[in-house]
């Protein structure tokens, strides 16, 4: 399943692009299929994969995966030497202890500076290496307790979608795994190929990794009408005060419905619907240009730098220059 190709000249990328999956007996397979959709498949702009991305597997030979596969891989733990990336998409049990064998392995890597990916029950790996020791690290919500008593060391947060430690990354289970893998992307190629990524696996293209893990959005009883045309036109119009009435005027709702309806369509209210659009739109900004904070405030509608300034220390936890330190020129 190696993966190799040239890619353009002048497009960003991390120093060492050389991504390393991790497989095992028992393998997750919706996790693998994730990270391999993200990282593995070809970029329409660029005309090859982002990554240069291979798998190791844990186990010599073919070996099963959930869901009744056999796998047969491109080598075993030796890959990980010269690896830029590993990502562990889950594991088979959070009962199950890591071998010895793959537990050196990750510590050598992480010695020689190489970032660590794991998703959902990946955490427990990483713990087990002592890797995330007085680190802030994640998991699937129904195990971050579990991950708190085995690991004293280390600094569960118990709610959050994913982590960024640097070179340690964790995330929670599920749908948790496609935000990480897309917040990888925006560090290593920024906002617009993180875009272009998430619009190809048909997913929001920003959470913050401190959304919670557990929304209560009950499914429609009935088709809602779409509120698409007035979800893009709030998306070309970023500074236009939101009018509940206004709008649910122009959607042909009462407010009562149209609030229901919106809640259905988007998982959340207008207010914070489109204070995510407005991040999206100033983080955008702020990788692809030099335009003064202020101009930044302006344009992506949130009026002031105080105001911007805010909104980015709440759900981003940094600022717009560091923001644009961390992420621009790509």
């Amino acid at each position: 399943m190696h993966i190799t190709s040239a890619r353009r000249a002048d497009s960003p990328a991390p120093i060492n692009r050389r991504l390393v999956l991790l497989a095992y007996e028992c393998l997750c397979t919706f996790e693998f299929g994730t990270a391999v959709e993200a990282f593995g498949r070809v970029d329409e702009v660029f005309g090859a994969p982002l990554y240069d991305l291979s798998v190791a597997s844990v186990e010599e030979g073919t070996f099963g995966a959930q869901g009744g596969i056999r796998l047969v891989v491109d080598g075993g733990l030796e890959l990980l030497e010269a690896a830029g990336t590993i990502v562990i998409p889950g594991w088979r049990s959070v009962h199950e202890p890591a071998s010895p064998r793959l537990i050196a392995a990750l510590q050598q890597a992480h010695s020689k500076g190489t970032r660590i990916v794991s998703i959902c029950a990946g955490s427990f790996v990483l713990g087990a290496a002592g890797l995330l020791d007085g680190k802030r690290a994640t998991a699937h919500w129904n195990s971050t307790d579990i991950l708190a008593q085995r690991f004293p060391a280390v600094h569960v947060e118990h709610g959050m979608i994913y982590v960024d430690e640097g070179n340690i990354i964790t995330s929670a289970g599920g749908a948790a795994g496609v935000d990480l893998c897309l917040h990888l992307i925006r560090r290593d190629y920024g906002i617009e190929v993180s875009n272009r990524t998430a619009r190809r696996m048909v997913t929001p293209p920003l959470r913050e990794g401190n959304q919670a893990q557990l929304l209560q959005q009950p499914v429609p009883q009935r088709q809602a009408k779409t509120l698409s045309p007035l979800l893009d036109d709030l998306r070309g119009n970023l500074n236009t005060p939101l009018v509940i009435e206004q709008l649910a005027r122009q959607a042909g709702m009462s407010r009562r419905t149209f609030l229901r309806r919106f809640h259905d369509a988007t998982g959340t209210t207008p207010g914070e619907w489109m204070l995510s659009v407005r991040l999206e739109k100033a983080c955008a900004l702020l990788e692809s240009g030099m335009l003064s904070i202020e101009r930044v405030a302006e344009q992506a509608g949130f009026g002031s730098p105080e105001t911007l300034r805010h909104h980015f220390r709440q759900r981003l936890n940094t600022s717009p220059t560091k923001w644009r330190k961390a992420f621009g020129a790509r």
